[in-house]
């Protein structure tokens, strides 16, 4: 299956939903990094629901998610545009065992989701803080979009190395006109669903597994998919920008140090490296004068 986010809809019960399967891009992700199996389950289940959430957005925008915490993994990470362009990164102790989530991120000692959606035509980052309730990824996030879309809201999330996929439901205002028992009937039918059947089934198999009855007596709309890519290209300029910033006599002290300037970018596992050399012709550059 290639990477995507493909929304549905039971238009007779006023019930909506997503599936999100992320293949190449979440094994892009975690190229080069060695995570511990619990560390890469964690977030994969976050990238997931990333993508799920960064689909809603309406126009141009950067959302960011933190999961922080005082835990063996100290920081999640996911960033992802209106494009479903997403790159992410943990932080961890270099052996985690296997543990349930508010444990691994230490959640019980003041562990934190942090919201940033940054839009172009805002002078910053609109950013919200949130308490992390739930035992897993899924109920955190569960529980957020709960507070934040103000509707009751099913989410079921699941990773492997290979894999990352979550599953979402939320019950619509006039649900329970169209049918009284509907929303708890389908949440009941799809906290049925199994890891792997998240992980490995299309979109069509997995719901008819789970909602056959009501795919026949209600329309379903099973909307085109949008595609989902990892997005983590060089930027040298930005760098250089950065060198530039600290000024000659900074960057002169850290080559006098270090015998070169390193940056490392940690969200996209990448080194950035500036010789004597590099940063004489870095300054001369930008002021226009040419070395001889």
């Amino acid at each position: 299956m290639s990477d995507f986010v493909r929304r549905f809809l039971f238009e007779s019960l006023d019930i909506r939903g997503a599936i999100v399967h992320l293949g190449k891009s979440w094994r892009q992700m975690q190229a080069g990094r060695a995570y511990p199996p619990p560390v890469a389950q964690l977030l994969g289940e976050m990238a997931a629901v990333t993508a799920l959430i960064a689909a809603q957005l309406k126009q141009p925008g950067r959302l960011t998610l933190q999961l922080r915490g005082d835990g063996p993994i100290q920081l999640l990470v996911m960033d992802c545009d209106e494009q479903l362009q997403m790159r992410g990164m943990a932080r961890s102790q270099p052996t985690v065992l296997p543990a349930p989530a508010p444990q691994l991120l230490g959640a019980s000692q003041g562990g934190q989701l942090l919201i940033s959606l940054d839009l172009p035509t805002a002078r910053q980052p609109w950013q919200s803080f949130v308490p992390l309730v739930g035992n897993s990824i899924a109920a955190i996030f569960e529980h957020y979009l709960e507070q934040s879309e103000q509707q009751p809201s099913r989410l079921f999330a699941a990773a492997s190395m290979d894999a990352a996929a979550c599953l979402f439901l939320q019950k619509m205002p006039g649900a329970d006109a169209r049918d009284a028992d509907g929303w708890s009937r389908l949440g009941q039918l799809a906290a049925t669903v199994k890891p792997g059947e998240l992980l490995e089934l299309d979109p069509e198999t997995l719901l008819t597994r789970l909602f056959h009855e009501d795919i026949a007596e209600h329309d379903l709309r099973l909307y085109d998919p949008r595609p989902v890519s990892y997005h983590c290209p060089e930027d040298w300029d930005k760098i250089r920008a950065m060198i530039r910033a600290l000024g000659r006599q900074e960057a002169d002290a850290i080559l006098a140090e270090q015998g070169e300037i390193l940056i490392r970018d940690d969200i996209c596992n990448r080194e950035y490296r500036f010789n004597a050399d590099d940063v004489a012709a870095l300054f001369a550059e930008s002021t226009g004068r040419a070395l001889h």
